[in-house]
Order: structure tokens, then C-alpha cells, then sequence
């Protein structure tokens, strides 16, 4: 038996990393243990935004904000189904915790200026954006051994990258120049969420604390009713480490578990877009220690799209801006639109679970995005195959609507009064069907040109040859499990504290319900929760 960790965490996405240097900081000695042969989680595959209210950024991009303003914009979209408790603690540690973490990390957040919030005309919705932070690169030459073992993102091929400086993360994006671009790899300076990542491992590893890789938690130790420690599966066989504080769940969602998902989600989510490990291991233990689960029916839902072999690791593609544009539509079976395109993609998978109670079947899946000629020379396609070119070999064109009707199995005629009515409407700028382009959110999508401007999103469908591509029910991670208080102490069935168990990020009952409040809105309250996590830990079950 080693010497026990005063703290041990499990996962090392933003929230397992942010867990872990804030027990550090404090003084505890950690241990970190990862899953996989690499480190990062799906916070490396992402964009890096985190969405935090109020923080203490916005100031520098004249964004004025408030935490009851934040309160008031996250219970307006709740249906009654959040705790106000939870949403209190986070508004409150998410400063804290920004500011934590460009001390003790040199995260050097900065606030993203313009982006909206996802629901930006509910009262105290920030059309003007500023809750959104991310990182500027970082040096991946500081990590030394560790610079090659970060998971890879397969959605963002230049790592080298802020997510502002492309047309999805800035009104007006400025790219780097090819010069520029060959000055970053010198020294490996990354962005998005790899820039996240590596910021918080590099204060990790100067805090002494080096993740255990290919380490996954089987069960937890529990004595007395106090969680103890942890038994792990290792390529060395099974291995035991004890905590004297506490043991952190950061262990990520159960989205590649299916039977997890046949019992929990309220709907199908057939093509999740996250790490491949991500199976439920931590909502597995946190059963077994009794623990009261919540939330269990959501996801952070987006829309999906395959891809043929060896485009890239995942043969997946999420589809988030490539809807919003001009000139395509989604249909379903039926030929029809069935919802506003341009909706943020977690609102969006709800679309995907409207039951045809006649048929006794979903009403939108399958479904298709359709886009014509012109959109594909003006924005090219998912692949991603850049905007001008032939299209790739795997996508079929066809001269008609009709033929394209015919090969996906939908009636034309529907299919041309679809397309007929969304082009009388586009050309008066207005969607009276689903709203399209009304939102701020929406016209900050689309068509980079025209930024908060209507024509961003709308545009006629009218230049053969028509495409089609079709769209699957995905999802960013599960956000189901066990259910937390205000330290993101995980709760029993009889709503008391298990002692020494704590969970923060896509293995807790998600404190934002259904909803998502902005861009970053997962690893907001992922990194958030992990922070209250660390400091309850540190302070031991007294504090």
C-alpha cells in the first residue's frame, strides 16, 4: 500500500485539472488519475470557452453585468427544474474561481467581446455577449514530456488557434498570417481548449501533482460510510490508493455506454461526439455508493453528421454553424422544416425527440440538411472541404429537388413547397415559421460577412446542383448523475453528504438542467464545481 493522497481525483478534462490545482494550491497532496493513455478529456477537443457571469473580465470590453442579472437570465429558461441553491453557488465561485486560476494556473482569461448568450431576449440575457472567457495560446514546449501526451482534437485540425480568430468565436475575426502560423509551431503554442488543457496541466505539474495515465477507477473505498480511497484496473494489474479527504468524480459523461443510455436519456443519442472513454465509469461508483442521482434524462445535445473513413479520428463531424447559413434548410421524412436551423445546438436536439404519436415514431428523424450550389461555393462543406472547390467524391449532387427527393425517400412535392416557401420568405429577410434570424444568437452564425445582420442566416435555395447531407441525434457528453450541493459534495438518497465524495463536471447531475446559458456553458460550471470541489476538500468536512 502507497502513501495515502490527501485528495485523489479521477479525470483530467478541465474539471479533474481545475480540482486538482485548486487542492494543490492549498496544500494537499494529490493524486490524479486518467482513463486513458492520453490526458485533456473532451475539454481538449473543444473551443476553450467557458462560460462564467459576471467575471472579472468583462469590465475590459465595456460589458457591464451582475450576478442577479445572471440569476434572473439562467431561472428565466429553468421550467421550474433548476435549484436555485446550485445556481447561487455558481454565480458566486465562478469569479472566485476565474480569478483563482489566472493566478494559480496563468490561465489569462480574457473576455470574449460581441458573442451572445444562447438565449439572449430572455430578461437578463447579454445579446452583446462578455460571460464567454477563453485563453490566449499557450507554449506547449513548457509541458516538456508531457507536450505529446494531450489528447488530440479531430474537430479542430490547426491547433494553433484561438477560437477568436475564426468566423464561429468573433464578429470580426482576424486570422494569423501564414508567417505567424510558422512562428507558433516553433514552440508548439496551441489554442481552444487545447490552450485550457495546457495551462492547467503545466500548474498541475508545478505543483507536484503528474497524472497516473491508463488508470481507470473501478470502485471506491468506503469505510464507516466515508469514501477512503479508490481500487484501479492498471496495465501493472489492480492497484489501490487511498485519500484522506476525499476522493473527486471528474470522470466525464456516459454517452458511449448504451445501456446506461437506453435507461437514463429521454431520447436517442446515437452519434455523441466526445472521448470514446467517457462510459459512465463515475456514475457506476457513485451508484454503488448510494448516491441520489439527477438530471438523468439530458445531454448537451448537438447535432451530428458522419463522415467517410479517415477525414478525421472520429469519422464524426458536429453540425453547428454549417446549418446556419444561407441558402440550406433541414427537412425531415416529410420533406418540411421542422425547426429554427440556426438554434444553439444544445436547444436543438430537442427537436430531435418530438414523438409523431400517429406513427409512433420520432418526427424528425431522419432528417437532412439540404444546401444548394451556391452555398457550397461560398462556404464549402463539412470535412471539412474548404469553400470553392469541386465537392468531395462522397457528396452526391443532383440537377433537381426532385431527384434528390426521390434518392433520400421524401415527397417532392413537399419537398418544393418547402423550398419554394422558404425562398418567398428569405427574400423578404423574415422566417414566420421558426423564427430564424431573429435572435441575436442567430445572426451571430452563418455567413462571417454579414455578422448581426439577418443575411447572415437567410438565403435562397436556388442553384442547381442540390446536396443533401444527413443529420443525427449527437451530443457533446451526457449531463446526468449524481446530485450535489453547494461544495459539489455528492448527496445520498436521503439528500445527506456521502462523506469524502465529491463530483464536478459531465459526471453530476448538471445544475443548469436542460438549459445552456452561453458558449462555454458546459465547462462553466464543469470547472466551477471542481473548484468548490477542491476547496471543500482542503478544508475537510468541518469547513
Amino acid at each position: 500500500m502507497t502513501e495515502p493522497y490527501d485528495v485523489i481525483v479521477l479525470g483530467t478534462g478541465a474539471a479533474g485539472l481545475t480540482a486538482a490545482v485548486t487542492a494543490a494550491e492549498g496544500g494537499a497532496r494529490v493524486g490524479l488519475f486518467e482513463k486513458a493513455p492520453e490526458v485533456g478529456g473532451t475539454a481538449a477537443w473543444s473551443g476553450g470557452h467557458v462560460w462564467i457571469p459576471n467575471n472579472p473580465h468583462q469590465a475590459a470590453i465595456g460589458v457591464e453585468d451582475s450576478e442577479e442579472e445572471a440569476f434572473t437570465y439562467i431561472m428565466s429558461l429553468s421550467r421550474g427544474l433548476l435549484d436555485e441553491r446550485l445556481i447561487r453557488a455558481y454565480l458566486k465561485a465562478g469569479p472566485e474561481m476565474v480569478r483563482f486560476l489566472d493566478r494559480a494556473a496563468g490561465t489569462e482569461f480574457y473576455a470574449v467581446a460581441d458573442f451572445p448568450d444562447y438565449h439572449p431576449e430572455h430578461e437578463g440575457g447579454k445579446p452583446g455577449g462578455g460571460r464567454t472567457i477563453e485563453c490566449p495560446l499557450f507554449p506547449f514546449d513548457e509541458l516538456g514530456e508531457w507536450q505529446q501526451k494531450v489528447t488530440h482534437s479531430p474537430y479542430y485540425p490547426n491547433e494553433h488557434l484561438t477560437m477568436s480568430e475564426t468566423p464561429l468565436g468573433a464578429a470580426v475575426p482576424v486570422p494569423p498570417s501564414e508567417e505567424e502560423l510558422e512562428r507558433r509551431k516553433v514552440r508548439d503554442e496551441r489554442g481552444r481548449g487545447q490552450s485550457l488543457i495546457g495551462r492547467l496541466l503545466k500548474a498541475c505539474l508545478d505543483a507536484g501533482v503528474e497524472p497516473r495515465t491508463e488508470h481507470r477507477a473501478r470502485r471506491l473505498v468506503i469505510e464507516d460510510g466515508r469514501v477512503t480511497g479508490v481500487r484501479f484496473d492498471t496495465p501493472e494489474g489492480p492497484a489501490e490508493y487511498r485519500a484522506t479527504r476525499g476522493v473527486v468524480l471528474a470522470t466525464g459523461g456516459f454517452e458511449w455506454n448504451e445501456d446506461y443510455k437506453r435507461a437514463f436519456l429521454r431520447g436517442p443519442l446515437t452519434h455523441p461526439v466526445s472521448m470514446k472513454t467517457n462510459t459512465g465509469d463515475g456514475l457506476y461508483m457513485a451508484m454503488q455508493a448510494g448516491a441520489m442521482l439527477g438530471n438523468m434524462r439530458e445531454a448537451w445535445w448537438i447535432p451530428a453528421a458522419d463522415l467517410p473513413e479517415g477525414i478525421n479520428a472520429m469519422n464524426r463531424a458536429m453540425i453547428s454553424a454549417d446549418r446556419t447559413r444561407p441558402r440550406s434548410i433541414m427537412v425531415n421524412r416529410r420533406g418540411r422544416r421542422f425547426t429554427n436551423e440556426a438554434a444553439n445546438y444544445n436547444a436543438f436536439g430537442g427537436a430531435f425527440h418530438v414523438e409523431d404519436v400517429a406513427a409512433f415514431e420520432y418526427a424528425n428523424l431522419p432528417c437532412w440538411l439540404v444546401f444548394d450550389q451556391g452555398y457550397l461555393r461560398a462556404y464549402g462543406t463539412i470535412g471539412p472541404h474548404p469553400a470553392g472547390e469541386e465537392p468531395p467524391a462522397w457528396l452526391k449532387a443532383y440537377d433537381t429537388l426532385d431527384a434528390l427527393a426521390e434518392d433520400l425517400g421524401i415527397p417532392a412535392e413537399e419537398l418544393k413547397t418547402t423550398v419554394q416557401r422558404w425562398n418567398e420568405h428569405a427574400a423578404k429577410g423574415v422566417d414566420p415559421d421558426f423564427h430564424r434570424g431573429e435572435s441575436a444568437h442567430d445572426r451571430w452564425w452563418g455567413d462571417p460577412a454579414y455578422k448581426r445582420d439577418v443575411r447572415g442566416t437567410l438565403g435562397p435555395l436556388d442553384e442547381a446542383p442540390y446536396y443533401a447531407i444527413p443529420v443525427k441525434s449527437g451530443g457533446l457528453g451526457t449531463k446526468g448523475g449524481p446530485r450535489v450541493d453547494t461544495d459539489a459534495r455528492v448527496l445520498d438518497i436521503d439528500g445527506e453528504p456521502i462523506e469524502g465524495l465529491y463530483a464536478a463536471g459531465n459526471v453530476m447531475a448538471s445544475p443548469f438542467g436542460m438549459t445552456y446559458g452561453g458558449a462555454g456553458g458546459t465547462l462553466g460550471p464543469a470547472m466551477v464545481f471542481a473548484y468548490l470541489a477542491g476547496l471543500h476538500a482542503i478544508r475537510g468536512s468541518s469547513g
